[in-house]
């Protein structure tokens, strides 16, 4: 699983960088570059090792490349079916790959706090590639399929007045580290409650409208988020598990 570690780590970082600086072309040659840093600490660095370096790193480049455009006038399918492809990819191949050691596993061996302790070099780094998509790519994929449905928030798009949901790109991530966490815990259960919570935080602004149609559109508008944002996290479990 040490290829598939990389290449979320790899995607996630270019995520973030573009939620920092989104400045064209560099988001996604940090991510790819920070994939191939992170695979040679992982000790992969036999020939076969390097050539799934590259590979990852190019898959990186073309996701970052893809999700420019998808936000902007480019298809906002395209970028979905290249990370759909490089996950089948990495996972499909994951037996090949070799265990992590190198510098992460000399410094994981070294560490002494408790949650970290007892994970396999492999478990850690695919859990570090996994909250690193909560905290960014998650949002990116939520916005892609809202784009690609045609799903569009209708107090952005004019047809209702400014609404104060300007907090749904810090929920997200909050939420799916939540969700994840629990999960990890043994406490899948428990994620309900967030779920839960969230429907209260917004029950207000959904029910406050007069007309019924613009109330159908923003309910649509926050189901459709939600429950993408949900599943990337359920996913990520899925990964994990």
């Amino acid at each position: 699983m040490s290829w598939l570690a990389v290449l979320l780590i790899g995607v996630a970082v270019s995520d973030l960088a573009h939620s920092v600086r989104p400045v064209r072309r560099v988001p996604e040659a940090v991510g790819a570059t920070a994939a191939i840093v992170i695979g040679l600490c992982a000790g992969l660095t036999d020939v076969r090792d390097v050539v799934a370096l590259v590979v990852i790193a190019v898959l990186v480049l073309a996701w970052g490349h893809t999700v420019t455009r998808g936000f902007g006038r480019g298809p906002a399918w395209l970028p979905l079916v290249v990370l759909a492809f490089s996950l089948v990819l990495a996972v499909g191949v994951s037996g090949s790959a070799p265990p992590v050691g190198g510098l992460v596993a000399r410094w994981l061996e070294g560490v002494s706090v408790p949650v970290l302790a007892d994970l396999t070099p492999e478990r850690f780094l695919l859990l570090m590639g996994a909250l690193g998509v909560q905290l960014s790519t998650g949002n990116v994929i939520v916005r892609l399929v809202l784009k690609t449905t045609g799903t569009i928030n209708p107090a952005a798009d004019g047809s209702l007045p400014p609404t104060p949901l300007k907090g749904g790109r810090l929920l997200g991530p909050l939420e799916r580290v939540f969700i994840v966490s629990l999960g990890l815990a043994g406490h899948v259960t428990a994620a309900s409650i967030v779920v839960a919570a969230k429907g209260l935080l917004r029950f207000p602004e959904l029910s406050s409208r007069q007309e019924q149609q613009r109330v159908h559109q923003l309910t649509e508008y926050f189901l459709v988020g939600s429950f993408v944002s949900w599943l990337v996290a359920l996913a990520s479990l899925v990964l994990l598990a």
